[in-house]
């Protein structure tokens, strides 16, 4: 498993192999946010037999075998150290009354809800929202930047990648101490995520028969675009102008009463 200092190694090694790119066949037209997609297409082949070699199938078994109340507990216990980074994103982002919100999901999971393992913060009406350093620089005007596949991480984009160490002293890593049991952790924690969207390999499949690389480059890049923006995407220019013509009255010929009469010669 990876500790965090060996995640900025990957991410590292992510952005510096894109100097290897040129390898991969590159169809149809080029994606202005992805500059390096010949290499990100290599790493996205390599990622995907890792996937279904190895993470798919444990998750396949985790979904097969665990208890589905089980399976709710440990992704609530996920989800509410999670919260930790949402909660400090919010104050970095002037969102004062979400950060509370947030606080207040993780004083009562923590307590009342056994360690998080009991989501009793969305049961009084705390929702969870979805925060990261990734969005904070986005919100703050921090362009995307390039796409790039990250090797065993995925999809990110330069700036998500850079949100991630930031991020990384907030989750739970730093602060455990014995290697097996942080390992063990992390396995957990990746074999959970992969048995939550076990349910979209249809989709993917379904995408294969195109470009099932697009489609996940498009489908992520719309994703972050629409966290950074909370929903509440920016209209484009066009957009507007189109808004603004829908709204201009025709204008008004003049009847035949109206005409203004013209002496006969």
């Amino acid at each position: 498993m990876l500790t965090k200092l060996q995640r900025s190694y990957t991410i590292a090694l992510g952005l510096g192999l894109v100097v290897l790119s040129g390898c991969a066949t590159v169809p149809g037209p080029r994606n202005p946010s992805d500059p390096w997609e010949s290499y990100n297409r290599t790493m996205y082949k390599v990622n995907d037999r890792l996937d279904r070699a190895v993470l798919k199938p444990v998750a396949q078994g985790y979904r097969k075998v665990v208890p589905e109340l089980l399976r709710v507990g440990v992704n609530n216990f996920f989800s509410n150290l999670g919260d930790v980074a949402v909660a400090v994103n919010d104050v970095f982002q002037g969102k004062f009354l979400q950060a509370a919100s947030d606080g207040g999901r993780i004083l009562v999971n923590s307590t009342i809800g056994l360690f998080g393992v009991i989501d009793v913060g969305t049961q009084i009406g705390l929702r969870k929202h979805n925060e990261d350093f990734g969005q904070t620089l986005g919100y703050w005007g921090v362009t995307p930047g390039p796409y790039v596949i990250v090797p065993l991480l995925g999809p990110s984009t330069v700036r998500d990648s850079l949100g991630g160490l930031v991020d990384a002293p907030l989750t739970y890593w730093p602060y455990i101490n014995v290697m097996r049991v942080r390992n063990i952790t992390y396995m957990v924690d990746s074999v959970k995520a992969r048995a939550n969207v076990l349910d979209t390999d249809k989709v993917m499949d379904e995408a294969a028969a195109l470009d099932p690389y697009a489609f996940t480059r498009d489908s992520f890049l719309q994703r972050r675009n629409s966290l950074v923006y909370d929903g509440n995407l920016p209209r484009k220019p066009e957009e507007e102008m189109e808004e603004d013509n829908e709204f201009q009255l025709p204008s008004k010929e003049p009847t035949s009463l109206e005409k203004p009469h013209t002496q006969d010669r």
